[in-house]
């Protein structure tokens, strides 16, 4: 399996798939934050910082995670190649956090709802979660485990010739298109949307569950590997994940059933 990661040259200018995908998940979060807004809560003032705000988050979280977590040696010694994001290298957790932190700073900005706004976020982050994994398979990055089902792939960038796990698209199936059904199904079909952060605790959850099962048919990163009890990064990422899911939801829709 080999595709090319690039769309279009000018000069030397290159348009990545892997760059289009989050530009377009982005813009579709943005859009759709617009379309849950059923409160009218939201200013244009604040949609405009937290669009700004979130875009900042995700490339410096997303790519100091990928950095500090993943391969510190290597980019402590090639400093120049951590502003290379258009080829991959993005953390999600790292993303996660940054994006978590702009959120909450442009939310406090403008006196805004924290949970409200991230539950409704939540509904919208698949999409792009779809978009950063099927941009990861154009990549050939992030491949799966060698196996011999019939669908195994050969992906170059492995640096040899057995079939592996098209995992990329796994993920993109189950932290994309099925994880945008349920929490939208959720949101649209229950009155879970009226206990602010439960759907926020749920979205958690869910990531942090399939990201640690997926692990199970993707290869660790080279240069970490196998850790305690033979996990892989993401997987030991995903368990507080998991926990803090658990708790976020819990708590919430406690406190929520009782007011």
């Amino acid at each position: 399996m080999s595709l090319n990661p690039v769309i279009f040259s000018i000069g030397p200018i290159s348009i990545y798939w892997y760059s289009l995908a989050y530009v377009l998940g982005i813009v579709f979060a943005y859009w759709y934050l617009h379309k849950l807004d059923n409160q009218k809560i939201f200013t244009k003032s604040f949609y405009d910082s937290l669009l700004t705000a979130i875009i900042v988050g995700i490339i410096l979280g997303g790519r100091l995670g990928y950095v500090l977590i993943y391969d510190p040696v290597f980019y402590m010694s090639n400093p120049v190649e951590i502003l290379k994001t258009w080829g991959g290298g993005m953390s999600f957790h790292g993303g996660a956090i940054g994006a978590l932190c702009a959120v909450i700073i442009s939310c406090k900005r403008h006196n805004i709802p924290i949970f409200y706004t991230l539950d409704l976020i939540s509904c919208g982050v698949p999409v792009g979660l779809f978009l950063g994994r099927i941009g990861n398979f154009i990549n050939g990055e992030l491949f799966g485990r060698v196996t011999t089902v019939p669908w195994g792939m050969v992906f170059p960038e492995s640096g040899d010739n057995l079939l592996r796990h098209p995992s990329q698209l796994y993920e993109a199936f189950l932290e994309g298109l099925l994880f945008f059904a349920v929490i939208n199904l959720l949101f649209f079909l229950t009155r879970i949307r009226l206990y602010r952060g439960a759907l926020t605790g749920i979205a958690i959850m869910w990531y942090g569950i399939v990201r640690f099962i997926v692990e199970f048919f993707r290869e660790p990163d080279y240069q970490v590997g196998y850790l305690w009890l033979d996990l892989t990064m993401g997987q030991l990422l995903s368990v507080p994940m998991v926990l803090l899911g658990v708790i976020l939801f819990s708590i919430l829709y406690k406190n929520e059933n009782k007011a």
